[in-house]
């Protein structure tokens, strides 16, 4: 049976059995050969390479042990139980046990550690994934071992959306029919939640058992309670127990090929003995021959006046000086050998006999031919019969698997939005492109009732978050509590689906909103403190190690004054800058050394003091060679060096960031990026695309002119942006000296136009007066905001 042995010896047509249990169909109906690589267990057994004990009746011999090429104990292993003891020595892939003997038979004093790195542990025929090695290393060490395999599945998403997990490997020596019974039993019985549908779609192409999840079930709690409950996880318990020289050892692994390379050793020396007291009398009887042919008019003389056959063999033996053999082979020489062309051969044949003796006395003398003779068999088997491995093998040992181990990691996009949906999408779904440009539609329409004056309010994205799925993001309140969430306990969704409700994940209350997140770091050397900015202008610094048991009904981040809310939270090295902006285009940079660190349960101090009417409209942590991103409530986006920034004292009211937003009524949405990075644009349409950083023209703190929209909405004013920058400081510097070896060239060409055209020159260069004056800037601007509100 293929599922049973790794190396089939018997290769049989008709039903002999299945995975399900099926029996075998009767004898009269199968018919039976010995398979390939079964005549390597019996290769020359014909020249008396192992010991010949009477059979049962004494009628016949039959071989104590076979001559065996191949290590058949470790390749296909054995299982049983007789007078109290038991054996159980899993099959092992041939190649790699090759590989072992190859490496022992050069190195004797190799350890069990050195074997591994060929022999890396059972490969079933079945397939399957054994879990960890710490079992296969006890039982090559030792001889005894547990070692844990599971069946090999996939996940896959059902046209209805369900989630389904494909099993198509099970462990060694599993019934496929009665894990499907077990499995619905436990479904039926409710000790097994989540499951919807089990059906059994195996063919001749394969195995393939298809367990289809309800919407609600967690992937990774359904696996673990099926490898707990029925035999999708089964355990191998290695007893690597065999009779040697007719005793019972058990084995290690190193035991076991030594075993094999004296065994192979004392059959190529028998074998090399038959083979040369075969050559030894070839070669005496060509020897005879030989003589008979230098004398053959005395020999056909004497054999014609013999009388018989005995007195022709004495005459020859007196005369010519042959043995009774080669006067034997004399007489049994036909006239047709006595030719001058046969005279040749039989000179041919001597010498290649000779040689052939030479060699075998060779073998015979020398150990290191011996020792190459083995690892020659051996490649030639493998050449032959060696296949890839079926088995996997990973380093996770198999104790509760927990979700990461299941989920594979994946770098996705988590959306949340303004009315608390979240969802995660793969990253490659999101393309760049150029500023100005409308989007991809990002979720679809979800209508709300909390817009004034009864309107239908529609949803939009509110945080995006670049991450993969193995890792944790903390959730903040306005209210001033912290939660975690796994990435992949994230529902995957569509583009255009609107995602799960928050509070379906964590306990948040029905009167609080989620106001900052970010991807916890994976790392202490990555982050070790943790910034938070109220609206009221409050800044906290607290140890990331206060917040790395979070409860699921939340913690205390921070305590808040009455009227107060936690609007922003990242995570800090210690001695990073901040700077903070303001709604009414204000801004303060200094640095985070002049927070103190504090607990959770505390206020913090002043970060920067507000003017009437003023709040915080965001907090970034500042980037060497970065650029300060400006979105205006209006469309608008300007990028500033963060250098033009200068460094002031905490508590301090900070510098005019945005003279637009200070004079039209515009507010100010400031998000801190690396040079020549990206971000994602969302509003409130739902269009939401990533737009490289450099796309955003450069515009000084002090300039009055406001920078180009940021993006094309569909009648909708809000704008929220999200900055994740990934991109070297050098491409920005590279960038500017293209940018101004362009803009060098393009004013060279124009003088060169205006020089060629004196006429039209100074009418023009009374209109660039005209355009450059503070008045036309200022009109210009007013006529901008009057059209964007009428728009």
């Amino acid at each position: 049976q293929p599922f049973s042995l790794r190396y089939p010896l018997i290769d049989g047509q008709g039903n002999f059995g299945s995975v399900d249990g099926d029996p075998p169909a009767a004898m009269r109906y199968t018919e039976a050969r010995l398979s390939a690589i079964t005549g390597e267990l019996m290769a020359d057994i014909e020249k008396q390479t192992v010991d010949m004990v009477a059979s049962y009746d004494g009628s016949e011999e039959e071989p104590s042990v076979l001559p065996a090429r191949i290590p058949n104990l470790l390749i296909n292993g054995a299982s049983g139980i007789a007078v109290g003891m038991t054996t159980n020595i899993p099959p092992h892939n041939l190649r790699e046990v090759a590989g072992a003997v190859r490496h022992l038979v050069d190195n004797p004093e190799a350890t069990a550690e050195d074997l591994l790195t060929f022999v890396t542990g059972p490969d079933f025929p079945t397939g399957g994934v054994i879990m960890g090695t710490s079992g296969i290393k006890a039982a090559y060490s030792t001889g005894h071992g547990r070692i844990i395999v599971r069946a090999r599945h996939s996940l896959e998403q059902a046209p209805n959306g369900r989630e389904r997990i494909i099993v198509y490997e099970l462990p060694y020596a599993v019934n496929k029919a009665a894990l499907v019974a077990k499995i619905a039993d436990l479904v039926s019985e409710r000790k097994l939640e989540g499951i919807a549908d089990l059906r059994d779609e195996s063919d001749r192409n394969g195995m393939r058992i298809v367990i289809e999840l309800k919407r609600e079930a967690k992937v990774f709690t359904v696996l673990n309670n099926l490898y707990k409950h029925t035999t999708l996880q089964s355990t191998f318990g290695v007893i690597m127990l065999a009779i040697v020289d007719g005793r019972p050892v058990v084995l290690s692994l190193k035991q076991a090929l030594q075993l094999f390379i004296d065994h192979r050793r004392n059959v190529i020396l028998r074998r090399t003995r038959f083979d040369l007291e075969k050559a030894q009398e070839r070669a005496h009887i060509l020897e005879g021959l030989k003589i008979c042919l230098d004398h053959l008019d005395e020999v056909i003389k004497t054999i014609r006046a013999a009388s018989d056959q005995d007195v022709a063999a004495t005459e020859l033996q007196s005369k010519f000086g042959l043995s009774e053999r080669q006067s034997k082979a004399v007489l049994a020489l036909t006239l047709g050998r006595l030719t001058r062309l046969e005279r040749g051969k039989i000179d041919e044949e001597y010498e290649q006999v000779i040689k052939t003796i030479a060699y075998l006395e060779s073998v015979l003398a020398s150990d290191q031919k011996v020792r190459l003779l083995i690892k020659d068999e051996m490649d030639e088997v493998v050449k032959k019969y060696g296949d890839d491995r079926r088995t996997e093998i990973t380093d996770l040992e198999a104790t509760e698997l927990s979700a990461e181990d299941l989920v594979p990691k994946e770098d996705v996009v988590v959306t949340l939005t303004h009315r608390g949906y979240v969802k995660r999408q793969p990253l490659r779904v999101f393309r760049a492109q150029k500023r100005g440009g409308v989007g991809l539609k990002g979720a679809k329409p979800t209508a709300g009732t909390d817009a004034p004056s009864g309107t239908r309010e529609e949803d939009y994205a509110l945080h995006l978050l670049t991450t993969h799925t193995h890792a944790s993001m903390l959730f903040f309140t306005q209210s001033g509590r912290v939660f975690q969430l796994r990435v992949h306990e994230v529902p995957e969704r569509e583009r255009q689906a609107k995602g799960m409700p928050i509070n379906n994940l964590i306990d948040i209350g029905s009167n609080e909103r989620i106001t900052a997140v970010f991807v916890r770091p994976e790392t202490d050397s990555e982050a070790h403190y943790m910034l938070m900015v109220t609206k009221n202008g409050y800044i906290k610094k607290t140890a990331m190690a206060e917040y790395a048991n979070v409860r699921r009904n939340g913690l205390i981040a921070i305590n808040l004054q009455d009227g107060d809310e936690l609007d922003w939270v990242t995570p800090t090295t210690g001695s990073d800058e901040v700077i903070i902006a303001t709604e009414l285009g204000k801004a303060i940079r200094f640095g985070e050394t002049e927070v103190r660190a504090m607990g959770r349960d505390t206020q913090g101090v002043i970060g920067i003091k507000l003017g009437k009417g003023d709040a915080v409209a965001g907090m970034a942590t500042v980037i060497e060679g970065g650029d300060l991103l400006v979105i205006t409530q209006r469309g608008y986006g300007k990028r500033t060096p963060l250098s033009e920034y200068p460094m002031h004292h905490r508590a301090g009211q900070g510098v005019l960031s945005d003279r637009a937003a200070d004079a039209g009524g515009d507010r100010d949405a400031p998000l801190a990026g690396r040079p020549g990075g990206r971000d994602r644009a969302g509003g409130r349409d739902r269009g939401r695309r990533r737009q490289r950083v450099t796309d955003l023209s450069w515009i000084g703190v002090w300039l009055l002119i406001v920078g180009a929209v940021a993006i094309v909405l569909e009648g909708a004013v809000a704008v929220m942006l999200t900055v994740r920058i990934a991109r070297r400081a050098e491409f920005l510097n590279a960038r500017l000296k293209s940018e101004q070896a362009q803009l060098t060239s393009a004013v060279d060409r124009l003088n060169q136009a205006l020089a060629e055209t004196q006429v039209l020159w100074q009418p023009y260069r009374r209109l660039l007066r005209w355009l450059g004056h503070p008045l036309t800037i200022a009109l210009m601007q007013s006529f901008a905001r009057r059209r964007a509100a009428a728009r």
